[in-house]
């Protein structure tokens, strides 16, 4: 098989957007005071179990859902969705910080060697602030195609946004990888569209196969030559990883 696009997701898979010693800042607006580790833990156990129950009203309801949940755990008590909101709308008008990680420079230059195209599927505001984004950190001109849930009215991990992206790029589901830090939001979710879906899981081992699981996108170029070449079909204990 020949793997003629690579998408990717946004935020904590090509940029980093957490900011845990600024929110503990922020939430002394909303009169909670957090620990920035407790906040780290709670965001990240939350993120999880969203991952495997996305909320069922959509992803403005599901953040403040979020908030709240992760609000609640870092302060040990309950945080009302009234106070979350108030959080949520603090945090966007802050000014927020975004760092490119130090392997999507390196990953995404080498995907371009080998001509393969390039796009972003995100869960995100709109098209016009994803490229906001990846303009501010120097990476824009790499992206064929970028495809936001917030333009196009369907989110992640419904098959549909998958879809569109890869019709867009001219090419067949199958002959496209999609990367994300989210298991079942990004990599199975790409799955059931067709695609060969690839969980970046940073703080992992990169010994997952079920969806095939990396650590660094420095994996990415040469999981996607052994998909070629048949050596990390899913299912396949070697796909993830490449140690």
């Amino acid at each position: 098989m020949r793997v003629r696009a690579v998408l990717f997701d946004l935020g904590d898979t090509l940029v980093d957007v957490k900011d845990f010693d600024g929110w503990t800042e922020l939430a002394r607006r909303v009169y909670l005071d957090l620990d920035p580790d407790e906040l780290r833990h709670a965001y990240f156990e939350v993120e999880n179990d969203v991952d495997l129950r996305p909320h069922p009203e959509g992803r403005e309801a599901g953040i403040i859902d979020f908030w709240r949940r992760t609000l609640s755990r870092a302060a040990g008590r309950e945080v009302d969705a009234a106070t979350a909101r108030k959080f949520n709308t603090v945090v966007h008008e802050a000014e927020r910080p975004v760092r490119l990680y130090s392997d999507t420079r390196r990953c995404l230059d080498i995907l371009h060697a080998e001509h393969r195209a390039l796009g972003v599927v995100s869960n995100s505001t709109s098209e016009a602030s994803v490229r906001r984004i990846l303009d501010r950190v120097g990476i824009l001109d790499y992206f064929a195609r970028i495809v936001s849930s917030g333009t196009e009215g369907v989110e992640k991990p419904n098959a549909e946004i998958f879809l569109r992206a890869v019709r867009r790029l001219d090419v067949r589901p199958d002959e496209a990888v999609h990367v994300g830090n989210l298991a079942h939001t990004d990599a199975k979710a790409a799955q059931a569209a067709g695609l060969t879906g690839v969980w970046l899981n940073r703080e992992g081992f990169g010994y997952g196969d079920d969806p095939p699981e990396i650590t660094t996108l420095l994996e990415v170029p040469t999981f996607v030559r052994r998909l070629e070449n048949g050596s990390a079909a899913p299912g396949n204990r070697a796909a993830g990883g490449v140690r």
